[in-house]
């Protein structure tokens, strides 16, 4: 009965049995909805997911446009991840090859002289002989699942490292939008910084007048060169701002910034599209940094399988069969057949705690693939529940802050026409064209980080990988790379 048992579970081995533990994934440790507060406007109706509306839909800026595309070709980041991904494949294929039989032939001959009592004819002489076999060496017959879990693993490790490719190519789109948006603001500011230290410079002018004549202070003239001097610092660190900006630029392209760019669209809400959040159960699907971490969990529940396996017999097979002969000429003569048959089989039984040590080696590893995923997951929640808590705010934000520099555009002529007309001293004109720059440098600041919290939105949902929404690029799972 005992051998029966044994013949039955050697047979189901045979048919595709592993010792890999049944996967599960992991229940998503975040709550089922977005927050809610005041913080957070309410969700629009449910659309495309972000994952499945690409780039060029959500970038509106032709020259934003230009200038991912030209990154996607030759950012040295995305090149190396695409690398590592071929890289992973070629080990899995390897893996694979474990499945199957390795064929070879072999060919070998051997002449040597021997002393007269080991020949047969009592003489020394000349001993000769040729060879040709083929077989198959040293063929493990996967009964446990060992070879078969270990050829997962190296699968799930190339999808993940996939999804790592993805990632890094979401991560480049979304940099070169924000670095994009950061030169362009830098670059309103500088002018806004020129235009602001023309003025500043026109009125020091007017106050070095008044005090030649006695109708102005040496502290007027002090403040007045104060803003001046203030702006000028300004100036030139917009103009160094504006060259890092062109620098990052040139290295997330991976060349230089285009002579032709397009002229951009003004930085505003035209430039960039709202993309729907979708339920927090997509990112499980969409995000490649998550299906990364669960593929790698994957490849870790494999492993598992692999120690288990290990426990019991191993049976390898090598066998050979060709032609063996004396003389070159009868190779392949009747009679010279040759064939061999060697079993093999291992059974550990003293091993010092070493498997038991790798079991429980691989089921820790499997723990803090868990944890890793489980953190990607409350990682992702994070970043989208940030970007949504942006999304709610800025508009508020920007809309106050208009207000406040149409506010200061009137108080600065209010204190130009009181000065014109003597009520008042020139001292509040400065001081209402200090706060009124303040106030304009604050918007476009306020600004750049509005268009910056939609692009790390769409980042974070899952968007960025296709170029649009009918691209080749899908996002589901990566195809067995046979």
């Amino acid at each position: 009965m005992k051998f029966k048992s044994l013949a039955v579970a050697v047979a189901l081995a045979l048919g595709g049995c592993t010792m890999m533990p049944n996967y599960q994934r992991p229940q998503a440790p975040v709550e089922p909805d977005w927050p809610k507060g005041a913080a957070y406007a309410e969700q629009q109706a449910q659309g495309p997911a972000a994952a499945a509306i690409g780039w060029q839909e959500v970038f509106r800026d032709p020259a934003l446009q230009r200038l991912i595309g030209q990154a996607l070709e030759n950012n040295r980041d995305l090149r190396q991840a695409a690398l590592n991904v071929e890289a992973y494949r070629a080990q899995y294929r390897i893996q694979r090859s474990e499945l199957v039989p390795q064929i070879g032939t072999d060919y070998q001959s051997s002449r040597e002289r021997l002393p007269g009592d080991l020949m047969s004819s009592g003489k020394p002489g000349i001993q000769s002989q040729y060879g040709l076999t083929v077989g198959v060496s040293a063929y493990e017959l996967d009964v446990f699942g060992r070879i078969r879990s270990l050829n997962r693993q190296a699968l799930e490790n190339y999808l993940a490292t996939e999804e790592a490719r993805r990632s890094v190519h979401i991560a480049l789109v979304g940099d070169v939008a924000t670095t994009y948006f950061t030169w362009r603001t830098d670059q309103d500011l500088l002018k806004l910084t020129q235009a602001t230290l023309q003025s500043y410079r026109h009125s020091l002018s007017l106050i070095e007048a008044s005090a030649e004549v006695g109708t102005a202070s040496d502290l007027d003239v002090r403040q007045a060169r104060t803003l001046v001097d203030q702006a000028r610092a300004q100036e030139a660190l917009y103009t160094r701002y504006i060259a890092e900006d062109a620098n990052a630029l040139r290295l997330l392209l991976g060349s230089s910034i285009p002579a032709d760019l397009p002229q951009g669209l003004p930085l505003g809400k035209d430039a960039l599209a709202e993309v729907p959040p979708g339920l927090p159960a997509d990112l499980l699907l969409r995000r490649p940094d998550i299906r990364a971490a669960e593929h790698q969990l994957r490849a870790a529940n494999a492993n598992i399988g692999a120690a288990r396996a290990a426990f019991f017999p191993k049976i390898t097979l090598t066998a050979a069969a060709g032609t063996l002969s004396a003389d070159l000429g009868d190779l392949f003569g009747a009679g010279s057949g040759t064939w061999s048959f060697m079993p093999r089989i291992s059974v550990p039984i003293f091993t010092g705690g070493r498997l038991r040590a790798s079991l429980d080696y691989a089921k820790i590893q499997k723990d803090i693939n868990v944890a890793g995923y489980e953190k990607s997951i409350q990682t992702a929640f994070r970043e989208v529940s940030d970007g949504l808590a942006a999304r709610g705010t800025f508009g508020r934000q920007l809309k106050a802050q208009g207000d406040l520099v149409d506010n200061y555009q009137a108080y600065y002529q209010l204190a130009q026409q009181r000065y014109d007309e003597g009520v008042d001293n020139y001292l509040s004109v400065l001081d209402s064209q200090r706060q009124l720059f303040a106030a304009q440098q604050q918007l476009l600041t306020d600004r750049l980080l509005q268009l910056n919290a939609e692009v790390g939105l769409y980042k974070a949902l899952g968007g960025g990988w296709q170029r649009t929404s009918l691209g080749q690029a899908g996002t589901g799972p990566a195809a067995d790379p046979s």
